[in-house]
Parts: C-alpha cells; sequence; structure tokens
C-alpha cells in the first residue's frame, strides 16, 4: 500500500483539515493587478483561494490525477458562500376564540 502513515491517515479521517505550506512568491506587477481587481469585483474570493484555485488547475490541466489536487481545484471553484438565514415571518397570535372549535 503506497504512500507514507501520514498520508493514509489523513485519507481515513475525510473532515480533517489539510496541513497548510506558507509559500512567498514575486510576479509581474500586472499580474498583481489584475489579481487585486479580481478579488475587488469578487469579493467571495480572497488570494488564498485565488492562488489555491489557479494551482489546482494548473495541476489539474496539466496531467495530475491526484484526487487532493481534483478536490481543492473544485472547492476553490465552487465553494459558496453560507446563505443567509431567512427566518419565518413572525405569526400573530389572536386572543380571540374560535368558536368552532
Amino acid at each position: 500500500m503506497g504512500g507514507t502513515d501520514d498520508q493514509r491517515r489523513m485519507s481515513q479521517i475525510p473532515d480533517h483539515a489539510p496541513r497548510t505550506v506558507s509559500i512567498e512568491n514575486q510576479m509581474p506587477e500586472d499580474l498583481f493587478e489584475a489579481m487585486r481587481e479580481f478579488i475587488r469585483v469578487h469579493p467571495q474570493w480572497d488570494q488564498y483561494r485565488l492562488m489555491q484555485a489557479a494551482l489546482a488547475g494548473f495541476l489539474v490541466q496539466h496531467g495530475s490525477h491526484d484526487r487532493a489536487v481534483a478536490r481543492h481545484y473544485l472547492n476553490g471553484l465552487f465553494r459558496r458562500e453560507p446563505a443567509p438565514v431567512e427566518h419565518p415571518p413572525s405569526r400573530v397570535v389572536s386572543d380571540r376564540i374560535d368558536p368552532s372549535s
């Protein structure tokens, strides 16, 4: 069975949050400005979600068959902010007694 003990344990615990690694990167200023504008126009996205979806998308499009990579790609694309909870309108209770009861 392939993989390290940590990989096997992680695959057995689906709700376990994946480990994260910080990455420092330099990018062309115009690409950075395009990213900032995209995030400004789409407030449900942030720089972390955008970079994760972009990297995972690149890997998937270039032949990665790792299910975790595909999951990150799809989660980045289709994650939705929770809808606000709508409460039903409050019902007014009448003081009247229904004579038919």
